[in-house]
């Protein structure tokens, strides 16, 4: 079960998830829920509210599928760095989502700065979905939880087309295709515990 913020960024982890998760194989079926994540500025009765509200609808999506509910992906983008900041929110959502999800696992897509910074980890995928396009030099091999507004910076460096959100999930199911997943290129802290926490279900 995925929830995102919106369905470009539902699919560009559905794409991840396929490439770190091979062994739940095609049988599993991802399913988005259509509500909008918004959950890192809450706290407190707010945040175990609508933890309550998305969990019960990721329950109530698996019945209608009459399917088991094997765990449940849920994205955010920080618009923020990999720092303390990031570390608090990702703890508290962490322990809430413990508490009421104890019936199947969870993974937490906290991408710093945005899902576009997680694209950067892969730039060989780019010009696998336009032949002109190159990450610019400063983009790469470095931590791009550190880069601000990533979507601003493929806009203005990948070179024509201009790059749009809505590349986003290609770009990703090229990295896929083309097995560039799960070998980064860099680091982004708010991507490896995304993948910890995917990789340690059982």
């Amino acid at each position: 079960m995925l929830a995102g913020e919106d369905q470009n960024d539902c699919e560009i982890l559905a794409a991840l998830i396929r490439a770190h998760r091979p062994d739940l194989g095609a049988a599993a079926k991802l399913v988005r829920i259509n509500d909008p994540v918004r959950l890192r500025r809450k706290s407190g009765p707010d945040l175990a509210a609508a933890v309550k509200a998305l969990a019960g609808k990721a329950r109530a999506k698996a019945r209608q599928q009459r399917a088991q509910l094997l765990g449940f992906v849920v994205h955010e983008d920080l618009d923020g760095y990999t720092d303390t900041h990031y570390e608090r929110v990702r703890r508290t959502l962490t322990d809430e989502f413990a508490r009421q999800c104890q019936e199947f696992r969870t993974a937490l897509a906290l991408a710093a700065w945005e899902s576009e910074g997680w694209l950067l980890l892969f730039p060989d995928a780019f010009p696998h979905v336009r032949p002109r396009w190159k990450v610019p030099a400063h983009l790469l091999d470095r931590d791009t939880g550190r880069v601000k507004d990533a979507k601003e910076e493929l806009k203005r460096g990948l070179g024509l087309p201009v790059f749009r959100e809505s590349d986003g999930p290609t770009v990703a199911r090229k990295a896929l295709e083309h097995r560039l997943i799960p070998s980064p290129r860099g680091t982004n802290r708010s991507y490896a515990d995304f993948v910890g926490d995917l990789t340690g279900w059982t």
